[in-house]
């Protein structure tokens, strides 16, 4: 009975071995913040022009294979691609408008001194204009006021704006409530 091992210890005897053997998770290389290079340029729309002139090209060949073979279906793929392609074409818009500067728009436009804030880039309408969308609170802590403002990316024109106090309660988190004053 001497040469036999406890099944606990034959348990984490293996369970050792499979932990060295097993996949861990890592940070994706983009996500580490170590590796920090500045900010990010959020790529422009013009880029839509590659796909579109593929879809011109292919269109273009199947346009020739129609005209040797009399093949219908070659002919309704042409027409269909022609129709993408100058879809991609029409929304390629170019993005003259970066988010350091939407964020710039966004500050004046509110009326108040701004603390934290972030922008999401969004598409608008059937053309998929880029709009950028600005959150952003005052500069107190706890921020007091918060505003909304939708920012055409393309001309800079300002399309909306919202604000309004700032309704979350920050007392749980050992802030003054500075929201409920009058």
């Amino acid at each position: 009975m001497a040469g036999l091992k406890h099944p606990a210890a034959t348990v984490a005897a293996v369970s050792d071995e499979h932990r060295d053997d097993e996949h861990r998770d890592e940070l994706p290389e983009d996500l580490d913040v170590t590796a920090y290079v500045g900010p990010y340029l959020f790529p422009t729309m013009e880029r839509r022009r590659i796909p579109a002139t593929m879809y011109l090209v292919l269109a273009a060949l199947c346009v020739l294979g129609y005209l040797v073979s009399s093949n219908g279906g070659l002919l309704a793929a042409a027409i269909v691609l022609a129709l993408i392609a100058a879809y991609h074409f029409a929304c390629a818009w170019p993005l003259t408008i970066d988010q350091t500067e939407a964020l710039l728009i966004a500050s004046r436009t509110v009326g108040f001194a701004v603390g934290h804030s972030s922008a999401q880039l969004a598409w608008h309408g059937l053309r998929a204009r880029p709009v950028w969308r600005i959150l952003l609170y005052s500069a107190e802590s706890p921020p007091t006021m918060r505003g909304l403002v939708q920012i055409d990316a393309v001309d800079g024109s300002v399309m909306g704006e919202y604000t309004e106090p700032n309704p979350e309660d920050w007392s749980k988190y050992g802030l003054d409530d500075a929201t409920s004053a009058p």
